[in-house]
Parts: structure tokens; sequence; C-alpha cells
């Protein structure tokens, strides 16, 4: 994968005060290990090996024990893991807030002081953009160094905190942090709230201020004479549902989505269809659109870049800011970030998560606890350059944000805490997050070191406000409905740029996405869910409301459910209970394709499936055929039989009351409206534990639900072959004109690839995605 510049942080070295620990703990094990008079040295040599025995004994005793109670391997690992964390329990930092001093300055900097700071981390000699930062008036620039920075770095009109520089400054946080990381700008941040900090711009080194004046786009002065007091407009909250949105379909791009926003809501391109507006001066956060290489993810990067040519994507500056209002949130990275003192604290950068998930769930955290103090995060038209130098890191390094970001942002939107002070309010956030496994309980002492530091380098802590977060929202009036129409700019579309035709093409997609966006797709993955999973989602999640992934083995990372396809069922009541205002479900195996633009003109309130697919949807004769058929024979006999009438009525009707054959269906893809899935769950329930394959209890179901005269024949005229067939052999069986398509053998990104630039020919921004 090529993207951005960051590296792995490796495993750090112990910090000093873990060196001293584990010497005292040394010392104690010699001190008690010394010969004492008793003569317990020679008991225990003579009785040695009667003790191995008898603790042998034990163990098989205690192995035999659980084992009789373990039915597999899961159960062991489940075990193993409760034990560890049962011996590893997370405890929540106690901290006297009182008793911290404040910390002498140390550097040779000690009377330096000013109100506006650049924090960069540095890894290699300064570039061309950093030199243009050190000349922006009125700012000073803070390049912070790591183990890979070269030793003999410099830079005029900077100052430089090398590693030694930063191990004098006595930060509690130093105990904490990986030593190649760019998250040691934490000590910069420090050092620079410490010497006079009212404003930190957060940035890196390929980053260049658009003008060279950051006063030009950011609100630099929140009050005083020089502020600007004028209204913003904000993002509306009348739809409870939205959590998140992305800003660059406001500043133009409708086709990009920035670094931290979750995969399900890449799909929605549609613009704002009113906003509103909030007073301006509580903005603490202020996050900068970058034209050129803006903030995005590997999967955009690496599925738009189709040569080695730069990314040059371009915003449009004259869109205005736009705020967010409580309950909706937006990425926010550390590459263009505008600080104020009143958000400092928010500016720690997480340890225990990849380098590429920390300052977006810092953004995150931040966001939520900003609510506590009345403020908002606000986006700015673009306000700097940064240049893609196409340089590699692996897919692996954003796992955190593609597996946790929107349970994260769920989770972060019903938190709610009890204490009394915001410091304490921060702390609760973070031990809560650890114990969700958003992070790990380094991050927890990290946060409670960093608290710390920041009442040791002279931060006042701000109050609390008294905002009721569980109140009703506001209704937005008519007059309070402000229209901002954003502009459609060029784009990278296959490595060319966008001509109108796009603007027809994103029409179709919110059209499509119109019709389906209340549908929750199921689907089921016999192939290997880690290399398709997050492929699947990408490409349906444009679509559908929800799209929920089983397969026969678990896999919580990427929030793949284990279910059985024999029964698969009697999984899905489940899914119906889950996504009660679904106004339907459409299931399908990972082996049929849905040509999605094609199904349109089918009716949501009535059944689809394969019924008029004649090698899908069979007869059978029960008697005289396999044991199989026979024993499924029997069991569907003996549900018929305990079915209430109207059940029975209707599938004795289709099946002319005849006992003599049986109805199969391969079931590779079928529709449930929300008017008949209570009626679904009471034939499972009918069903019960008996062991009715899925290809046959489905056609059941259906029959007795509702007459096949009444079923929706949209996917009659599907493309349909018995043999599976793997994609250099099934790419002629593609056809962009029927409604879905089967066998497609889907096992890798490659094929998924090859699929894509398939479906493109009934869906052209596809293309965006290879």
């Amino acid at each position: 994968m090529l993207v951005q510049d960051r590296a792995a942080p490796s495993p750090a070295k112990p910090p000093k005060s873990q060196i001293r620990e584990l010497a005292t703990h040394q010392q104690i094990r010699r001190r008690f290990s010394e010969p004492k008079n008793l003569d317990f040295s020679t008991c225990f040599s003579e009785n040695l090996t009667r003790i191995a025995v008898f603790s042998l004994f034990t163990v098989t005793i205690v192995a035999f024990f659980f084992l009789y109670n373990t039915t597999d391997t899961a159960s062991l690992l489940c075990f193993q893991s409760q034990s560890t964390q049962s011996l590893q329990s997370l405890s929540r930092p106690q901290i006297n807030w009182n008793s911290i001093r404040v910390l002498p300055k140390t550097s040779p900097y000690a009377n330096f002081l000013t109100e506006k700071w650049i924090v960069v981390s540095v890894t290699k000699y300064p570039t061309e953009e950093l030199k243009s930062l050190v000349k922006i008036r009125g700012w000073q620039v803070l390049a912070i160094g790591n183990s890979a920075t070269p030793k003999d770095w410099t830079l005029k009109g900077s100052i430089f905190l090398s590693l030694d520089a930063q191990a004098e400054l006595g930060f509690r946080v130093l105990d904490h942090l990986p030593y190649d990381s760019f998250v040691r700008k934490s000590v910069g941040y420090l050092f620079a709230i410490q010497h006079g900090a009212k404003k930190i711009y957060d940035a890196d080194d390929r980053g260049q201020v658009i003008d060279g004046d950051l006063g030009m786009h950011f609100d630099v002065e929140l009050v005083g004479k020089d502020s600007k007091q004028e209204p913003i407009l904000q993002y509306s909250h009348e739809n409870p549902n939205r959590t998140v949105v992305n800003p660059y379909i406001h500043f133009g791009q409708r086709s990009v989505w920035p670094r931290g926003l979750p995969l399900e809501n890449v799909g929605e391109v549609n613009h704002e269809e009113y906003y509103t507006e909030v007073l301006g001066g509580k903005q603490f956060i202020q996050q900068g659109i970058s034209n050129g290489l803006p903030d995005v993810d590997s999967v955009f990067y690496f599925t738009r870049k189709t040569t080695l040519e730069a990314f040059d994507i371009k915003f449009d500056e004259h869109a205005p800011k736009v705020a967010l209002p409580q309950g909706v949130m937006v990425p926010v990275n550390s590459f263009n970030t505008l600080y104020h003192s009143s958000a400092f604290w928010g500016l720690m950068l997480p340890v225990s998560v990849s380098s590429m998930a920390s300052d977006v769930l810092r953004g995150y955290w931040g966001q939520r606890l900003l609510w506590e103090l009345g403020g908002y995060v606000a986006v700015y038209p673009p306000t700097a350059h940064r240049f893609d130098r196409i340089e590699a890191y692996p897919f692996a390094e954003e796992k955190d944000l593609h597996v946790n970001v929107g349970r994260l942002i769920d989770f972060l939107l019903v938190w709610r805490s009890d204490k009394h002070s915001f410091f304490e309010t921060i702390l609760d956030l973070s031990f809560a997050m650890a114990e969700e496994g958003f992070w790990t309980e380094q991050d927890v002492k990290f946060t409670a070191a960093w608290l710390q530091d920041l009442i040791a380098v002279g931060y006042q802590q701000p109050r609390l406000m008294s905002l009721e977060l569980d109140r009703p929202r506001a209704s937005i009036g008519h007059g309070d409905r402000k229209e901002f129409v954003p502009r459609k700019l060029p784009s990278v579309h296959l490595g060319v740029e966008e001509t109108g035709t796009v603007s027809t093409e994103i029409g179709n997609l919110i059209r499509w996405r119109k019709n389906f966006g209340n549908v929750v797709l199921v689907m089921f993955c016999s192939g290997p869910v880690e290399r398709t999973a997050l492929e699947w989602r990408l490409l349906y999640g444009r679509i559908f409301k929800t799209v929920v992934i089983l397969s026969s083995q678990k896999n919580s990372d990427l929030y793949v459910e284990e279910a059985k396809l024999d029964h698969i069922y009697k999984h899905l009541p489940k899914i119906f209970d889950r996504y009660s205002s679904a106004e339907g479900f459409l299931f399908v195996e990972d082996d049929t394709i849905l040509n999605y633009w094609n199904l349109l003109q089918a009716d949501k309130s009535k059944i689809w499936t394969t019924d008029k697919v004649s090698k899908s949807w069979t007869s059978v004769k029960s008697t005289g055929n396999s044991d199989w058929f026979s024993v499924q024979a029997e069991l569907v006999k003996k549900t018929v039989s305990t079915m209430p009438a109207h059940f029975q009525v209707n599938y004795k009707d289709a099946t002319k009351n005849n006992h003599e054959t049986l109805t199969v269906c391969s079931s590779e893809v079928f529709y449930v409206p929300k008017r008949l899935v209570t009626d679904f769950i009471d034939l499972v329930d009918l069903v019960g534990d008996m062991d009715l394959h899925y290809k046959v209890a489905v056609p059941m179901f259906f029959l007795s639900m509702d007459s096949p005269q009444n079923f929706d024949p949209v996917l009659g005229s599907m493309v349909y072959k018995r043999k599976s067939a793997s994609f250099n052999t099934s790419s002629s069986l593609y056809s962009a004109k029927a409604p879905a398509v089967h066998p497609w053998s889907i096992s890798s990104e490659q094929d998924f690839i090859k699929l894509v630039q398939q479906m493109a020919e009934g869906d052209p921004l596809l293309m965006e995605l290879v």
C-alpha cells in the first residue's frame, strides 16, 4: 500500500522508572531467597520427587476437569483470555491534583516565551516545506526528533528537541513514549505550553501553508479586537442517526474521503440539504483542509492511484468554514490543525495504537470531551498544500481505524461521566475507552501522566460546563436553515481529471442509495474473510444501510459474525431484531454478485427469490431418492404439520399438496420484506432444533408466507450456472444488464479488483475503488 510517510512504532526501550522498579524487584527477590536458619533447602531437595509428582497430578486433574467441560479450542482460548484479563485487570489511576508541583525550566530556552507555536515531528533533514514554516511571521517552529532523526539535524530559526534534550525536560510522559514515532510530539506540546503557548498549529514537514500566513485561513484570535465573532455555518443536527460527516464534500470533493471516516460512510456523497449557524468564538479545534495530498486513508490512496503520478487534489478555497454540532463528529488529524489553549488538553497522542490511528482516535476523543466545555470543532477551507511523496507503508497500520472507528463514534455518543472536574472527566473517558478495547491500559497511564504534566507546565484546567447533553435537540425552524451548495471540482478519476459525466454518475449513486438506504444486506462469506470482508463492505456499503458479514468462523477485528451456512436462516432473526427499523433484508452469498442498479424496479414490500430460475429452484422426488432428500422431506412434513392454518394453506396450495416432491432452492440470494419478518421468525421457531437444511427451509418459508404469484420476479433474469468458476473462466459470464450473477469466486484483493472492473460497466464510479 502506498500512502503517507509514518513509520510504525517499534517496541520502546524500557523507561528509567521501569528499570528502577525492576532493579528493586530483583533486590527483594535476592533478599528473600537468601538461606535461612531453617533447613528448608534440605527438606525441599529430599522431597523434590514427591512434590513434582504431586504437582503433575494436580495439573492433570485440573486439565481433565476443564477439557471435560470444554467442547472446543475456542473455549480454551476464551478461558486463557479471561484468565489473562483477571490477572491484568484495569486500574484507574488516582491522582492528587493539589500535590503536583510546577516543573522548573531546564532547557537553554528557559527565558523564551511566545504565544504562537508550530509543532512538527522530524525524521529527516529539513524539507523545503519546513523551511517555509520557519518564515511565517509571529510563529515559532518547534521540531521534535526521534531515534530516526539525524544527529546533526539543525534549521535556523527553529527550536529542535533531540531525544537527549527531551529526556532532560523531566516530563512524566517520557516514560510512556516510543523512541521512533511521531507521537513524541506530545513532548513538544508540553514544551510549547511551558513557554507561553496560547495557540499551537499541529503540522508535518511536508505541508506548506498557502500564502505563508496562518492568519489568512484560521481564526487565530477568538477574543479581543482581532477576533471574528461572525456566525459560522454548522451541519444540521436534525437527523439523530447521522453521527459523522465527510467534510470534503462541503469543499467540493464528493468522491474523496478523509482518513478516519468509517468506510460504511464512504458512499454518503450527497451535499447538505441545509445548514444552521453557530456563533463563533468557541471553535477551539480548527481542522484545515489540505490541497495536493489531503489526509486520506490507504484504501483511498491505493485504489485511486493507477500510476506513479502524485496526487494533486484541489478543494474549494471559497467555501465557508463549517462547524460540527454536538452529536456529529468529523475526522481530525495532526497534519494541519490549529488548537487554542482551551483545547490544549486534547493534544495528547495515544501510544498503544498504530501510528496511523493515533491522531484520529485523539480527534474523536477530543471532540467528545470538547462538548463538556461547550466548545466545538470547525473545518476550514484549504490552508496548506501537502506534497505526495509516493512512499509506502503497510495497510495493517490502519487496522485500528477501519475496525474500530465506527464503534468508537457510537460509544462516544452514549458515554457519560459523573465527575465534577474536567481532568477527572478526561481520565474517566480514557479509562472507559481502555475497558472497551479502543486502546490499552498503557494509554490510561499515559493520560494520567499527560494531565499531571499539563499542570506541571502551568496549564490551567478548564471548567466543566453544566450542559444537558441528553436534552432534546432544538427544533430547526425554516428561518434557521442556511443554504450552501458545494461546487463540483475536478478530482482524480482513473488517473485523469473527471469530466461532466461524473456528476451523472454521482447522481445515480445518490438515487441507488436513496432506494436501498434503509435495506440491510446480509452476506455469507465462505472464502477468506480476512482478505475480502473490508472490500465487500466498501463495495456494497456505498449502497445499503448496513452490510452484515457472516462466516463459519468469527472475526471480531473485522466485525464478522459466526454462523453456519447449512442453518443460516436460524441466524437471521437476530439480525432482524437488531435492525428492526429496516425496510427489508437482502441475503446474498459471496459467490453471487448483485447488480444493484438493476434492482431499482423491484417491489421492496414483496419477496424476491430465484423461483423463476430453473437451475436454482427445483423440485425433487422425496421417495426413491437419496437418504438425505428423504430425511429432509420428513422434516418438512413434520414442520408443516405444526404450522398455523394460514401458513399450511399457503404451502399446500403452492405445492399442490404433493407429498412426494421436495422443493429445493440454492438460496444464494433472496429478500425478506419488513412486513414478513415476523412470519419468517415464527417459521424459524417452528423448525426449532431440527436439522433442516437452508436450501429446503428457505423455499418452504417463502411458500408458507405468501403465494409465488405475489413474489417479485426481479431475480428471474439473473445469470445462473451451477458449476463453480474462477474469475478466469467466469469473466465472460458477467452481464451488467442482469440483476445478479452466479457463480463468481472472490478469494483475494486481486479478484475483487477484477470484479469491480467488470461491475463498472453498470456503475462507473466503482472505478474509484481500483
